[in-house]
């Protein structure tokens, strides 16, 4: 159902001509846009915060698009698009931690999300495969985290995060060991 619609987005920004990085690199500028509208440390708020962010998680969305649509995928590229994806989580959450939201809330919920990611890698690297294992990877927790935010509801898209990176994190790790103890 989703599928279609990233094609289509992909399909449209491969015809600015820009690469893969540059919508990644876009991705985390809008991440750091929104980290500082979350603080109010120079401008806006949560609101703005939030959709600065869906800017960001659509920008992450039309980079590995665009990379499959011109056939430039990479390790390089995916490499690349980890750290940036991790940085940007950092960037989004230490704003929201500057603004007073609940700190340690905040700190769980970004640890957790990186634990999610952090969990996913260490199992590709001993050959097994967690995409698509868990309820709430990334997009999800961008998706809710930006909406409660455009609500007014900041300190509850953390919390939300926080529950869905806390379960996808337990999920992949009974995952990953179920399927070691198989080999």
């Amino acid at each position: 159902m989703v599928e279609p619609v990233v094609n289509r987005l992909g399909f449209i920004a491969t015809k600015t001509g820009l690469p893969a990085i540059m919508w990644t690199i876009f991705g985390v500028i809008f991440a750091f846009l929104s980290s500082l509208a979350y603080s109010k440390l120079f401008f806006g708020n949560g609101v703005f915060g939030g959709f600065l962010l869906l800017i960001s998680g659509l920008m992450d969305v039309i980079d590995g698009s665009v990379a499959r649509l011109t056939k430039t995928t990479s390790s390089k590229g995916a490499f690349l698009d980890s750290i940036f994806d991790r940085l940007s989580e950092i960037f989004v959450f230490t704003g929201i931690l500057i603004s007073g939201i609940e700190p340690l809330i905040t700190l769980l919920a970004l640890s957790f999300s990186i634990m999610v990611s952090y969990t996913r890698a260490r199992a590709e690297g001993l050959g097994i495969n967690l995409a698509g294992v868990g309820l709430g990877e990334r997009a999800e927790r961008i998706l809710a985290l930006a909406i409660l935010s455009i609500m007014g509801h900041v300190y509850l898209g953390v919390l939300i995060v926080l529950i869905l990176a806390l379960i996808t994190f337990i999920e992949r790790v009974f995952k990953s060991i179920l399927l070691l103890k198989a080999n």
